[in-house]
C-alpha cells in the first residue's frame, strides 16, 4: 500500500494534481528565435501561444479590415476538415477542382459573363494574385498587338487612379510596366471620366477602375470611364481593355446594386479581380479572378504540367495551397444563394447608413461616405476641434475598437480620415456600442489639450 507522500508514485501523482500552469514548462523562459533542445507537451505549446495572442486585438472590433472575421460554426469545420487537402493536386483531389470550376462559373455569371464567349477564371490566394494575373494579361495581349507592323515598342503603360490600392504599383515595378496616375482632389476621392483620355496612347496596356475604393468605399463612375475609353478606341483604332478591381463590391453590387453597370455587360471590359474573403464572407485568404473569354487569356501565360498523374494546366502565380478557402466559398454559394447574400448585404447597408447618421449627428464631422455603395464609412474633422483623427483613433483603441485614421491619396494628402468597416458579426447594438465610445472619446479629447503627432502618409492597404 502507498501513501499520497510515497516517492515511488511522487511524479505520476505531481502530474495528476498539478495543472498545466504549474508545470515546469510554464516557468521557463520560451524560446523566441532558435528551436528548442526538446519538445514540450501539446497542451503546453498551444497555451503558451494562446497567451501570447490575448496581446492581439480582437478581430470582431477590428473594422479597418475587409477580411472577413465571422462565419457559421458549419463553415468553420468545413475548412478544419478540408486543411489538408492540396488544392494543385486535382488529380488527387478531383471534387476540390471541380468545385473550384464551379465557383468561377457561378462568379462569371454573377458578372454577366456570356456563355458563348466562354469566360475563363481561377482562384488565388486573394485580390493581390488576382491583380497580377489580370495585370499579366493585359501586359501579354499589348505585346502580342505591338507585334504588328509601325506599332511602337516603347514602355507600356498602365491608367489609374492614385486611389487604387497598393498592389497595382507593386505590378507595375514587379512588370516593368509605367504606372499612369490620375490624381484625385480634395473632396473628391475617386478617378475623374473626363481626365482619363489624356493619360491614353497606344502603349496602354489597360485602365483600371475601382468598384468600392480602399480609401473611402465608394464606387467609381465606371460606365462613364468605359465610355471615354470606347470613344478613344474607335477614334484611334486601338482596342484599349478596361479592368474592374472589385475586390471590395464585386460580391456587394450584384446584390443590392442590380442596375448597376460595371462588369461583363460593357463591352470593353476584359477581366475583374473580387476578394471572397473579404464581401464573398469567407476567411483569408481567397480571391477570384475572371476573363470574359478565352482570347482575354494568353495562351502563353498558361502552363500545362504533368504533376501527380495527369497534366495539369495551370495560370497562378502560387503552386501549392489549402483547398480550404475554396470549398468555404462553395459552402457560403450553397448556403446563402443570392437571397442571402442579399438580405445580409441589406442589412450591413442598414447598420452602416443607421451609424454614418449618429457619427453626423454629432455636428463636428463631415461623413464622405455612408455606406451606400459598401457598407463602409468614411469621415473627417470639419470644425476647429483640439484633437486629430489621429487622437481619436488612439482614444478608440483604447477602449477596444480598432478604426484607422490615415492620409488620403497624393493631391488631397492634406485630407485626414477614419474608416468604419462594417463586416458579418457587426450588429446593430455594436453599432450602438460603438457610437457611444465614439462620443465619450470626443468628450475626453475635448477636456484635453495634448495631440498625437499624424503617422507618416503611406499608401492604405487594408
Amino acid at each position: 500500500m502507498h501513501t499520497l507522500f510515497d516517492n515511488h508514485n511522487h511524479d505520476k501523482l505531481e502530474e495528476i494534481i498539478y495543472p498545466a500552469y504549474a508545470r515546469r514548462d510554464m516557468v521557463e523562459p520560451v524560446p523566441k528565435y532558435q528551436l528548442p533542445t526538446n519538445g514540450m507537451p501539446p497542451e503546453v505549446a498551444a497555451q503558451i501561444i494562446r497567451d501570447e495572442l490575448m496581446l492581439e486585438g480582437n478581430p470582431r472590433l477590428n473594422l479597418a479590415t475587409f477580411v472577413t472575421t465571422w462565419m457559421e460554426k458549419e463553415a468553420k469545420e468545413l475548412i478544419a476538415e478540408t486543411l489538408d487537402k492540396n488544392l494543385i493536386d486535382k488529380d488527387e483531389y478531383p471534387k476540390t477542382a471541380e468545385i473550384e470550376k464551379r465557383c468561377v462559373r457561378m462568379i462569371a455569371k454573377l458578372f454577366h459573363g456570356a456563355a458563348h464567349e466562354k469566360p475563363m477564371g481561377t482562384s488565388t490566394i486573394g485580390s493581390s494574385e488576382a491583380i497580377m494575373l489580370a495585370g499579366l494579361a493585359m501586359k501579354w495581349n499589348w505585346k502580342k498587338r505591338q507585334k504588328k507592323p509601325g506599332n511602337s515598342s516603347k514602355v507600356p503603360n498602365l491608367v489609374m487612379g492614385t486611389n487604387v490600392q497598393v498592389v497595382w504599383e507593386k505590378f507595375c515595378r514587379y512588370f516593368e510596366v509605367e504606372p499612369r496616375m490620375i490624381p484625385v482632389v480634395p473632396g473628391s476621392y475617386s478617378t475623374n471620366p473626363e481626365k482619363v483620355a489624356s493619360y491614353l496612347d497606344e502603349n496602354t496596356i489597360g485602365v483600371v477602375a475601382i468598384l468600392g475604393t480602399t480609401y473611402s468605399g465608394e464606387f467609381e463612375p465606371i460606365e462613364q470611364i468605359h465610355e471615354v475609353i470606347k470613344d478613344f478606341s474607335i477614334t484611334n483604332g486601338v482596342k484599349i481593355p478596361l479592368h474592374i478591381d472589385a475586390a471590395s463590391g464585386g460580391f456587394v453590387a450584384p446584390f443590392i446594386h442590380p442596375e448597376l453597370q460595371w462588369d461583363f455587360r460593357l463591352p470593353l471590359v476584359e477581366s475583374i479581380n473580387v476578394s471572397g474573403h473579404k464581401y464573398g464572407l469567407v476567411y483569408p485568404g481567397i480571391g477570384w479572378v475572371v476573363w470574359r473569354s478565352e482570347s482575354s487569356l494568353p495562351e502563353e501565360l498558361i502552363f500545362k504540367v504533368n504533376y501527380l498523374g495527369g497534366e495539369l494546366p495551370t495560370f497562378t502565380l502560387n503552386f501549392s495551397r489549402p483547398g480550404s478557402q475554396v470549398i468555404a466559398q462553395y459552402y457560403n454559394f450553397l448556403r446563402l444563394g443570392k437571397e442571402g447574400y442579399t438580405n445580409i448585404f441589406k442589412a450591413m447597408q442598414a447598420i452602416s447608413l443607421h451609424l454614418a447618421d449618429q457619427i453626423d449627428s454629432l455636428g463636428i464631422f463631415h461623413v464622405i461616405s455612408r455606406g451606400k455603395d459598401i457598407p463602409v464609412i468614411c469621415f473627417e474633422i470639419k470644425t476647429e476641434e483640439p484633437f486629430t483623427v489621429f487622437d481619436l483613433s488612439y482614444r478608440l483603441r483604447e477602449k477596444g475598437w480598432q478604426i484607422p485614421a490615415y492620409f488620403m491619396p497624393p493631391n488631397a494628402q492634406n485630407t485626414a480620415v477614419m474608416r468604419i468597416v462594417i463586416r458579418e458579426g457587426f450588429s446593430r447594438d455594436m453599432a450602438d456600442l460603438l457610437f457611444k465610445d465614439i462620443k465619450s472619446s470626443v468628450d475626453e479629447l475635448r477636456s484635453r489639450t495634448h495631440r498625437h503627432p499624424p503617422k507618416k502618409s503611406l499608401r492604405f492597404i487594408h
